[in-house]
């Protein structure tokens, strides 16, 4: 469905692709936060966060007719890098969970602070629904 772009003789990313080549409809999903549909906060815990913006992801996915392995590309924020390594295990877990054993071209970056203040992280995500 999609070709993962894998330079010869570079490492292979874990949990990640370096790129990504797809052909097809394309699906801008704008920055999701940790709350749920109706704009609340059912956690400040990261993991938890991290688990309900996925699902926000593939709320919208959704409405295209898109899938999550139809994601090429995802941006993530955080607002605490610390807090963000400390808990890739559970991030891992969440995104599996939500996601599934797909990995795109990701991005990731701590950032001073997200519009909503109780966000601890905000994910954008690119998919493209093959022809």
């Amino acid at each position: 469905m999609h070709t993962i772009l894998q330079p010869e003789g570079w490492a292979k990313p874990v949990g990640y692709a370096n790129g990504v080549a797809a052909r097809g409809q394309l699906v801008f999903v704008g920055g999701q936060v940790g709350w749920n549909g109706q704009g609340r906060f059912e956690t400040d815990e990261l993991v938890g966060q991290v688990r309900q913006t996925l699902a926000n992801i593939v709320a919208v996915l959704v409405e295209a007719d898109a899938k999550p392995e139809h994601i090429t590309s995802m941006t993530w924020y955080f607002t605490d890098k610390a807090e963000y390594l400390a808990n890739l295990k559970g991030i891992g877990e969440v995104y599996r969970e939500v996601i599934g054993r797909h990995f795109p071209a990701m991005a990731a970056m701590q950032v001073m602070a997200l519009v909503e203040d109780r966000a601890k992280v905000e994910i954008q995500a690119t998919a493209v629904i093959p022809e």
